[in-house]
């Protein structure tokens, strides 16, 4: 009986290092125009500070379209975040509004640029486990995607 729980105990530990190197792209969802490509977060040091949360978005359209929020179970408050670099070397951080993502093109959520801000988590982020985030759209769509989340050194689903 303690062998089979052992080797469970494997099986669970592999998948949970395997499964987010398996992030792709996801298929487009029919009747929208929007793939969202390889959503990823960091585990978080607790509840007490804000976590973030990474992907591409890219629109298949003919149409222009905007991201125009998003939510997440796990936060009490989340929204997208553009961090910026002035001249001058002097980094800062604010609420980026609607993003725009140009017909055939991509925007990417990524450390050091837009970025979903997820404040007041309502649980840590935890290596190995994963989170439904939803992202809204100017044309009404809602798209909830799966986030894995890595380590806290993560710098994207490679390592």
């Amino acid at each position: 009986m303690n062998n089979s729980k052992n080797t469970l105990a494997g099986l669970a530990a592999a998948l949970c290092m395997v499964l987010p190197s398996l992030v792709a792209a996801q298929e487009p969802i029919p009747n929208t125009q929007i793939v969202v490509e390889q959503p990823w977060a960091r585990a978080s040091l607790g509840t007490s500070r804000p976590a973030g949360a990474y992907l591409t978005l890219r629109n298949l359209g003919d149409t222009v379209i905007s991201l125009t929020g998003l939510e997440a179970d796990i936060s009490g408050m989340a929204s997208v975040h553009q961090s910026k670099t002035d001249a001058n070397g002097i980094s800062s951080m604010s609420p980026a509004g609607d993003i725009e993502i140009p017909v055939g093109g991509t925007v990417a959520l990524e450390p050091g640029g837009y970025h979903a801000m997820l404040m007041k988590l309502q649980a840590p982020l935890i290596e190995g486990e994963t989170f439904p985030m939803t992202l809204l759209f100017s044309d009404d769509t809602e798209l909830t995607v799966d986030v894995p989340i890595f380590g806290m050194g993560a710098r994207g689903p490679e390592g």
